[in-house]
């Protein structure tokens, strides 16, 4: 599968793989930000892309980033349909300031398949045709 890219800042790099088999592709700052403890902010990437029919580019965390400086990346769905510039919605879960800069890695994008999914209203569902039920919230404990 490949997927057209589009650069609205040439400094930047491409987003890209950091290893062969990652399933996330590395997206970048366009620009220097500074996040205070409980801060959110949509911070541009400078690419616009293009996500084939069929699939979505899901935004998710950097890993590091998260467990390291309490970076989160908020909701992100890139729809194959949209073509303006990826934005990524960052809150600062940190008690220290974080400072992005134009370049710093900050998201992963985990393009995926979408089901083609056809919504059938029901008057009830059968709960009890489940082992689980509407147990949800912790209903299977922690052991």
């Amino acid at each position: 599968m490949q997927i057209s890219i589009e650069r609205l800042d040439k400094e930047l790099e491409l987003p890209n793989f950091a290893n062969e088999h990652d399933a996330g592709l590395d997206l970048r700052s366009a620009e220097d930000q500074k996040l205070a403890p409980g801060e959110k902010k949509i911070v541009k990437t400078g690419i616009k892309v293009a996500i084939p029919e069929g699939y979505v580019g899901l935004i998710w965390d950097r890993s590091g980033m998260a467990a390291k400086y309490s970076m989160h990346t908020m909701a992100g769905v890139i729809d194959s349909g949209y073509r303006g510039e990826v934005g990524i919605v960052i809150i600062n879960l940190g008690t220290e300031d974080f400072y992005i800069e134009k370049g710093m890695r900050i998201a992963q994008m985990v393009i995926q398949p979408v089901l083609n999914t056809k919504v059938i209203e029901v008057n009830k569902l059968a709960e009890e045709e489940t082992e689980r039920g509407a147990g949800g919230f912790g209903s299977s404990g922690l052991k």
